[in-house]
């Protein structure tokens, strides 16, 4: 992710604060158009004033009538590629922006890359350049690195050119230029990317350095870490100069368009598939109309499809024709009309053909980025937790667990426990297939537990199917995830009510956490306690769940 989350456009300085944090510029009031503000005036230290012009670097006038430019950053022109109004809210209006556990893990996940790729791609030399010290720093050290000599790898260096602010992961000394090398977490090269490498070379060509070259480095995630701290070969560097090359002349034209988004009044821009690609806008709970009871994004499936009916004016699932919709939207429809829920009869044919002892089953997992344990690879699903619930009878319940905290591979602890745990009779319950990719993965990786792991994946039930075919209450709101499933069988089941941890996302951070060397035992201890109620919980939950459906 090219430790996006550091830019520092998205840093407290841009809503309201005087100064960045350490630095030792000062923000004048900002220039508001409409009511609202349109961009950050820099109002430099007289010490500093020549230099920034020199190179550059946005200095805006606090007066209204003189010229000015509005401060754009990379990822504020990422968001402007992708949705113009998604730029101007970021600007006006930070405070509507949702961001989702699934999206904060994606930042850490970009910054443990970015971590390895300085170790990859750096020298004894290396110089990295921190933004704690605040933006003034950091342009006038870069500047000194770049100009002055020797040259050594730079790490995060800062530039800014025509009112556009850049961080760069790597700085890479080439010939008698440079390379910029941008590194992302993800296993190939995106579209998204290529318009990513174009404005980091516009903004350094246009300071008057020589780019002798630009690439991408993405995971590799065929990679096997032999252990040693040794991820040579966990990246691939792919040249992006002649992507570059062809999007530089529509550089200048975007930056344009975005200052003039930012300066106008906020884009009547509809609802569409662009809300989620390439990724899910933070102001999507904003930009989606949620002023009914049930809006028509409850309908599940296509969001082109739900988008089109938004644009048609439809706001609520109960009043888009029916002849629009699908067998499955049809029925959710019906359901939510009825302000009723409705359970099929073939739920209770379904559970009743279920044998005793049943088995009620829930991993947890991580799927690290950078491996952690030797003869593993880059985002592969490695179990560290199980709960199992047994119900030997009708209402004789009895619970085993698994969770190691030692920081050693769990995996194949893991593996054998639950071999011994789940036995060999006996329905093993869960929902959705994820519970049988991981065992498949654990077969992989140890051939000689084979049959053992192999019998238990035949045994395996997935609840999440009946469910879907045989159940749906209006307060699930079209999704049939354990998470909304849940309160409507179940009050006094919330997810939100348990302490910390809430879900999966947080379990997997949970569970890094817990056993990173620097985590205090009392911390530890702490979390350990949330992550054995957290997979507890899932598997109460589905326990309720079969007793729901099969009554």
């Amino acid at each position: 992710m090219g430790k996006q989350f550091e830019d520092p456009s998205s840093h407290d300085h841009l809503s309201g604060h005087n100064s960045p944090p350490g630095s030792d510029l000062e923000l004048p009031p900002c220039v508001f158009s409409t009511g609202r503000r349109i961009g950050i005036l820099w109002n430099l230290p007289r010490q500093d004033r020549d230099w920034w012009y020199e190179w550059h670097c946005s200095c805006i006038s606090t007066r209204i009538n003189d010229a000015m430019r509005t401060f754009l950053s990379k990822t504020k022109l990422m968001s402007a590629r992708q949705c113009m109004k998604r730029l101007h809210l970021e600007i006006h209006r930070p405070e509507l922006k949702v961001i989702s556990p699934a999206t904060e893990a994606a930042f850490e996940t970009g910054h443990r890359v970015g971590a390895v790729a300085q170790q990859i791609y750096g020298t004894d030399d290396a110089v990295f350049i921190p933004y704690e010290g605040g933006l003034s720093q950091a342009l006038k050290k870069t500047v000194r690195l770049v100009k002055g000599g020797p040259r050594f790898p730079i790490f995060e260096a800062t530039f800014q050119y025509d009112g556009v602010l850049v961080r760069v992961d790597a700085l890479i000394p080439d010939g008698d230029g440079w390379q910029i090398v941008e590194v992302k977490a993800s296993t190939s090269v995106k579209e998204e990317h290529s318009f990513d490498c174009a404005v980091q070379s516009w903004v350094f060509q246009g300071m008057g350095h020589k780019l002798n070259g630009i690439a991408l480095a993405y995971v590799d995630n065929s990679f096997v870490y032999r252990g040693d701290n040794n991820y040579e070969g966990l990246l691939i560097k792919e040249n992006m100069a002649d992507d570059v090359e062809q999007l530089l002349p529509i550089v200048p034209e975007s930056i344009q368009e975005a200052r003039d988004t930012v300066a106008g009044a906020e884009p009547a821009i509809a609802v569409g598939q662009h809300c989620f690609d390439p990724y899910e806008c933070p102001f999507v709970s904003h930009c989606w109309p949620s002023d009914s009871d049930y809006p028509v994004q409850g309908l599940a499936g296509s969001k082109a499809k739900l988008a089109e009916f938004v644009l048609e004016g439809y706001r609520d699932i109960r009043d888009v024709p029916a002849s629009r919709l699908t067998v499955k939207q049809q029925w959710i429809q019906k359901v939510t009309a009825s302000g009723k829920p409705e359970l099929l009869a073939g739920a209770r044919r379904s559970m009743a053909d279920l044998a005793y002892p049943r088995y009620y089953l829930d991993f947890e997992t991580i799927m690290p980025p950078v491996p952690i344990w030797a003869d593993t690879r880059p985002y592969q699903t490695l179990p560290f937790q199980w709960s199992c619930h047994v119900e030997l009878a009708p209402g004789k319940m009895d619970h085993a667990e698994f969770l190691d905290l030692s920081g050693d591979p769990p995996m194949r602890r893991l593996a054998e426990s639950l071999v011994r745990a789940l036995g060999r009779d006996g329905p093993i319950l869960t929902y959705t297939a994820y519970e049988k990719r991981v065992i498949n993965g654990l077969i992989e990786r140890f051939p000689d537990l084979q049959r053992p792991l192999a019998a238990i994946v035949e045994r395996l039930v997935d609840l999440a199917p009946v469910a879907r075919q045989f159940y749906y209450h209006p307060d699930m709101h079209g999704s049939w995830s354990l998470k909304h499933v849940l309160p409507t069988i179940a009050a006094d089941m919330q997810y939100q009510e348990l302490t910390g941890i809430q879900e999966g996302t947080a379990a997997s951070e949970g569970y890094l956490e817990a056993i990173d060397a620097n985590t205090t035992g009392e911390r530890k201890a702490e979390l350990k306690k949330q992550l054995l109620r957290y997979c507890k919980f899932d598997t109460e939950a589905l326990v309720r769940l079969v007793k729901f459906l099969g009554q």
